[in-house]
Parts: structure tokens; C-alpha cells; sequence
């Protein structure tokens, strides 16, 4: 199955506020009693979206404005921390194809590749301007172009990114998943084992 080419990725946005936002900040550890992944979504950011009585908190993903966004906006050194891959899980689960950050976390931004979620980084100056858009318009479209790394949106900005040179070749191709990579390439695996004489079926 050949995997979908991910060329330019475009939603509505969120900002989450906060610098150093760490994966258990994403998903707090005790949600991570999981066999798959299924279901993590409804607890991305648990607890700082709800108190410990379990009740909403103002934080912006609880804000009906921002309903069904699904560019996550957020400051430096995010996803941070531990490497669990339960934190990018959670966020796709939770409805986000791409983030949008000052910087990352290298290991979060490898593992959130492999979710065809790109992560791409901003000058904090083009962060803050993002942040304020989208507040003044939650409804604003961002329109994130992997080709030619810049950023749209539908109230006029146009806005240069960076990302590793790997996970945007990656994403582009449709190379992000390397399991998926191997299941494809089974029949070459076979014939090249078979050439080395040496590989024991």
C-alpha cells in the first residue's frame, strides 16, 4: 500500500501557550495503560484542560471557538521530555495534522514523522503574529506548503518555516512509515536475502 504524499497540510489553528511543554504535559503517564493507541485523543493535555475535580479549565482546547482545529500553534521546545510516542499519538488522535512551533524537541519531531504530522518551525515573531490571528479569527485557514516551506493563511500572512531536510523528504515522498516501507518492499527483502546466500529463511 503505497503511502499518501504529504505535500501541504491546511486547518484552522490553535495556540497552546507555555514554553517547554513536555510529553507528559501532552499526555499524562497514567493514560498510558494502553495496548494500542486508540482513544488517546480525549486525553491530550488532561491536565491542564480539566482540574482535579474533572472540571473544564479556560485552557484553549476547551474553548468551543477553537472546536476542530487541527494545526496545533505553540511556543518553544515543545514535546519535550520523555521520547513516548503516546504524546504525538494522542495529538493526531485528537484531530491535529501539523504543528507549528519555535522549535521542538528532536526525538518528538521524528516520532510525530512517522504520523505524517510534519512539525514545522516559525521565528517567534511569526509565532506570536500566528497567535494573534487565529485569536482575533479562530476561523482563519493556515495553509502549510512542505514544498516550498512557507505558510498561508487566508488573512494574508506568508510565513517562511524550517524542517529537517529528512522528515520533509519523507513526508513529501510518502516515506514516513518506515513499517510500512518494509511490508511494501517485502518481495525486494526476499530477492536480496536470497543474493546474500548467506540469510537463512
Amino acid at each position: 500500500m503505497a503511502l499518501e504524499q504529504i505535500k501541504q497540510v491546511s486547518g484552522r489553528g490553535v495556540f497552546v501557550p507555555g514554553a517547554d511543554i513536555d510529553t507528559d504535559r501532552i499526555i499524562p503517564a497514567r493514560f498510558m495503560k494502553c495496548v494500542t493507541f486508540d482513544g488517546l485523543g480525549e486525553y491530550a493535555f488532561y491536565d491542564v484542560r480539566f482540574d482535579p475535580q474533572g472540571n473544564p479549565t479556560t485552557h484553549p482546547l476547551n474553548d468551543p471557538r477553537f472546536a476542530g482545529a487541527g494545526i496545533l500553534i505553540a511556543g518553544s521546545n515543545f514535546g519535550c521530555g520523555s521520547s513516548r510516542e503516546h504524546a504525538p499519538q494522542s495529538l493526531k488522535k485528537y484531530g491535529f495534522n501539523a504543528v507549528i512551533a519555535e522549535s521542538f524537541a528532536e526525538i518528538f519531531n521524528g516520532n510525530c514523522t512517522t504520523l505524517a504530522m510534519p512539525c514545522v518551525v516559525a521565528s517567534v515573531a511569526d509565532v506570536s503574529a500566528l497567535r494573534a490571528a487565529v485569536e482575533a479569527d479562530p476561523q482563519m485557514q493556515i495553509t502549510i506548503n512542505l514544498e516550498t516551506l512557507r505558510i498561508s493563511t487566508s488573512a494574508g500572512h506568508d510565513i517562511a518555516v524550517t524542517m529537517p531536510e529528512s522528515a520533509r523528504d519523507a513526508l513529501t515522498a510518502g516515506r514516513w512509515d518506515p513499517i510500512q516501507e518494509l511490508l511494501d518492499n517485502n518481495d525486494r527483502i526476499e530477492e536480496r536475502a536470497r543474493a546474500l546466500g548467506y540469510v537463512s529463511h
